[in-house]
């Protein structure tokens, strides 16, 4: 399989963010991508005073995405959104997979909040107007079993080794918007432990750069191997990394180092 991880400096006008991130998937599908994987809220990330009203799944995010993956003929992890929640002053933080034909082939709901006070430095309260999923969801992508997840799961190792085991993940996805004062020291370190401890490919695509008010994305949008090799990473401001991934090789390091198999609890 052939993945893109695309990375965007998505901001406060939506149509242009939408249009980047089309000219990313164009980019992927010339260079003969299976599965584009796009940043969380990749759509809008800025005031909270201009966010567009939440929407279904099949609202302006999810219908635009559906018709880019449709023409290009890819499968897209469209990064992620503000869903309608269920109540007036909580969304859902969703992200939508579309096949080739650009049918919705599934979604998920964020289930780990982004709930940190670090005095002097960051105060961020997701809960406040998200409401958290339940629910962990794997799709299958041309024979490939895809775990999905978004940013601030990432901390949580117990959501990818369900995914891994009772959802038999072969490649994870993480759409992020990780922030730089804890990117530089964790972004990396979590992806390759993540990828290690379960044996799996990791795709992980990230907002960079600048977004008002006051908020800073780290970037490094990388795929990382089972054995916790970086493949492929896009440097600071928007782009794209374009990686072959060999699913011969995860079996290969699954028969030879059994970790998974090995498991007690």
């Amino acid at each position: 399989m052939r993945v893109a991880v695309c990375q965007l400096n998505a901001r406060d006008d939506r149509t242009a963010n939408l249009a980047a991130a089309e000219a990313l998937l164009v980019r992927a599908a010339d260079a003969g991508a299976d599965l584009a994987v796009l940043p969380e809220y990749v759509d809008y990330l800025g005031p909270a005073a201009g966010l567009p009203e939440p929407e279904p799944v099949d609202g302006v995010v999810g219908t635009f995405f559906a018709e880019v993956a449709g023409r290009l003929g890819i499968w897209v992890v469209a990064g992620s959104f503000h869903e309608v929640g269920p109540d007036p002053e909580h969304t859902y933080n969703t992200s939508l997979v579309f096949d080739r034909s650009g049918a919705l082939a599934a979604s998920y709901r964020k289930i780990h909040l982004y709930d940190v006070e670090i005095p002097g430095r960051v105060s961020y309260r997701e809960s406040a107007t998200v409401a958290a999923g339940d629910e962990p969801v794997v799709v299958t992508v041309d024979g490939v079993r895809v775990g999905l997840s978004i940013c601030y799961d990432l901390r949580f190792p117990e959501l990818y080794r369900q995914l891994a085991t009772d959802g038999g993940a072969q490649l994870l996805v993480v759409p992020a918007a990780f922030m730089m004062h804890t990117g530089r020291d964790h972004w990396e370190v979590l992806l390759r432990a993540r990828a290690i401890e379960n044996q799996c490919f990791v795709v992980a695509a990230g907002q960079t750069g600048d977004h008002d008010p006051g908020r800073t994305c780290f970037g490094r949008s990388m795929v990382v191997d089972p054995w916790g090799t970086v493949l492929g990473q896009v440097p600071d401001g928007p782009g794209l990394s374009v990686v072959d991934v060999d699913l011969d090789q995860l079996d290969r390091i699954r028969a030879e180092l059994p970790s998974l198999a090995n498991r007690r609890l």
